[in-house]
């Protein structure tokens, strides 16, 4: 079992230069514009790239470019903490403790998450990832403690995407009437089984492109993604899954078109950008007439599971991370299972 911790992955810096106003020779033709600088998850960057060509079609993003850095969760959350957030304007995290540890520092506004939508820019769910046509035979979460089963999964110690895999298993035992004990039996068979533990949630997809493992543990809109970029996998939604919930904020010194570009995000259009990468739409936008590409039906790309669980219902992520997932060396939850999975 291998579980891969890249400080390298903090360098998946891209520029993503997307302006509508280029002149004739290919520059912005305009030196006044604004910059845009994004640190985030991985995950999230084919999204803010296909929002990004969309808010420079408005008047407020015209003369906008961007610039980005994106990563595994945590480890991009620390990186602004400890530069005081230098040169960035806009942050995407995959979980709110890592949102809530720029308010921490001052560079994130209290009322981040005041909003209709409590700052959330994103939504997606928990999926199973498996080779092109299931071999196995995967239909549930149950599935994963099979001796057959090799699982790719992040780490928690750096990505948010392997916290929200980690609740979804917790949440179907618990959906299933298991005691607190039997919960924990069923997550150490699957640990057994993890054969990876990378950095981030995409490098989790990157191995598993690169034939690491038979399963991968992941976001849907992440499966859809590799999809559309031509990858053979299938993907399985759950009946019992659970919401993830991806923050996003401007930084209290950022450049004026930050909050301009929050705004986008989170309107019709920068949603439906999103909604077409394979994320699921914060707020009530009306997905009926639009086809996701790479999605189990791309005409109904985002069924409603049986029973989905929230990290509210378990009493929100001050809790989760007391209980689950220590830090500083302490060893909570998830590291005593994982000890435990894996002692010879």
């Amino acid at each position: 079992m291998k579980r891969v911790l890249k400080a390298a992955a903090l360098a998946m810096t891209g520029a993503l230069a997307l302006t509508a106003c280029a002149s004739a020779d290919g520059g912005s033709g305009d030196d006044k514009g604004s910059t845009v600088n994004i640190v985030g998850f991985a995950v999230p960057e084919a999204g803010n790239k296909a929002a990004a060509a969309e808010f420079n079609k408005t008047e407020a993003g015209k003369d906008v470019t961007f610039s980005g850095s994106y990563g595994p969760s945590g480890d991009q959350s620390r990186k602004v903490a400890d530069t005081k957030g230098k040169d960035v304007d806009y942050v995407v995290f995959s979980l709110e403790p890592d949102m809530t540890r720029l308010v921490d520092a001052g560079l994130v506004a209290d009322d981040w998450n005041a909003g209709p939508n409590k700052g959330i820019v994103s939504e997606s769910v928990a999926v199973i990832a498996t080779q092109k046509g299931n071999p196995l035979g995967i239909e549930d979460w149950d599935d994963l403690t099979r001796d057959d089963v090799k699982i790719v999964t992040p780490d928690p110690a750096s990505s948010g995407s392997a916290k929200w895999n980690i609740l979804a298993l917790y949440t179907y035992a618990k959906q299933n009437g298991a005691t607190e004990e039997q919960a924990d039996a069923f997550l150490e068979k699957v640990f057994k089984n993890v054969t990876t533990w990378a950095a981030s949630g995409r490098e989790a997809t990157e191995a598993f492109k690169k034939g690491v493992g038979n399963v991968l543990l992941t976001y849907e809109n992440e499966a859809i993604l590799a999809r559309q970029n031509g990858e053979d996998l299938d993907y399985i939604v759950p009946p019992h899954t659970f919401l993830i919930e991806n923050p996003g904020a401007v930084l209290e010194k950022s450049d004026p078109a930050a909050k301009d570009w929050l705004d986008f995000v989170l309107s019709d259009a920068g949603q439906t950008a999103f909604v077409e990468k394979g994320f699921r739409p914060v707020g009530d936008l009306d997905i009926s007439g639009i086809q996701v590409e790479g999605a189990n039906d791309p005409a109904d790309p985002f069924p409603a599971p049986a029973s989905l669980s929230t990290a509210a219902d378990l009493g929100g992520w001050s809790a989760i991370n007391a209980e689950w997932f220590g830090k500083d060396g302490e060893k909570l939850r998830f590291d005593k299972l994982y000890a435990e999975a894996t002692k010879q």
